[in-house]
């Protein structure tokens, strides 16, 4: 064969397996997720994607909060599932993130928690109270207080709250602001914690056992976070129908008991 079209036919496989490759490339995406119960969530959502899609989802587990934003900025990632949108957008304010909602996933009720006390009203003055230190999750737990009357902040409304906009403190309680993968660990060291459901089941936690708690009209739905402009891609899309889908919903309430109410029904 004359080497010439030795290198055409060469030249051509090359090309079309690029084609084949990119084609593959396509039909999979990378999801970022809170490592726990979260996860084995979207892994049914993994199952759902391939069986009705032929979409393969890879997912990447986290421990923290910041960095499923970082990854997906960054390309790492094609989306993530585990904010509600008013941590959303504090981080797009801080950082100047250009992301998009691609749909609604769950509500996780925070609640508070104690190791020493069955009920509110047996939590003593002077109490030490540990909240989530990330901008929105803190201030949905001063809400909470707040709205339960045992504080009052300046503004009920501001969801960036912090302890120093509490302007009554009538049980003089202390405040320790912690990341909120940790809250499960120093629940044993403080009065009460609050904890975010994602991080209760592991710890052997219900709703049920919170002294208090969101309702089910929490405006905190997490979400499915895409790169701006992501949102109406076709694998995109179809990861959401495949989030969105009995199977998962029956396997939140499997796993959290209560915990996760469907954001999308």
């Amino acid at each position: 064969m004359p080497i010439s079209l030795t290198r055409t036919l060469s030249a051509a496989a090359l090309s079309l397996g690029l084609v084949a490759s990119a084609a593959q490339a396509a039909d999979t995406i990378k999801v970022g997720t809170m490592a726990g119960p979260e996860t084995d969530v979207m892994q049914v959502a993994k199952q759902v994607a391939k069986e009705k899609y032929d979409l393969d989802v890879e997912i990447v587990e986290f421990t923290d909060y910041v960095t499923p934003n970082a990854a997906l900025a960054d390309g790492s990632l094609d989306a993530n599932a585990y904010q509600h949108e008013p941590y959303m957008q504090s981080m797009v304010n801080d950082r100047a993130y250009d992301f998009a909602i691609a749909g609604k996933t769950f509500v996780y009720p925070i609640g508070a928690y104690s190791a020493k006390y069955d009920s509110i009203d047996e939590l003593p003055d002077g109490a030490t109270i540990a909240v989530p230190n990330d901008p929105t999750n803190e201030g949905r737990s001063l809400i909470l207080l707040d709205k339960h009357g045992l504080i009052t902040l300046d503004d009920a409304g501001n969801l960036e709250a912090t302890p120093i906009d509490i302007t009554e403190n009538p049980h003089d309680y202390s405040f320790k602001e912690i990341e909120a993968a940790q809250m499960p660990r120093v629940l044993q060291d403080v009065d009460m914690a609050f904890i975010n459901s994602t991080f209760t089941q592991p710890a052997g936690l219900t709703l049920d056992d919170a002294l208090i708690k969101e309702g089910p009209d929490s405006p905190y739905v997490n979400l499915i976070v895409v790169r701006g402009g992501d949102q109406d891609r076709k694998e995109i899309q179809e990861l959401v129908k495949a989030y969105q889908s009995d199977a998962v919903a029956d396997k939140a309430q499997e796993l959290f008991q209560g915990g996760a109410v469907p954001g999308w029904k």
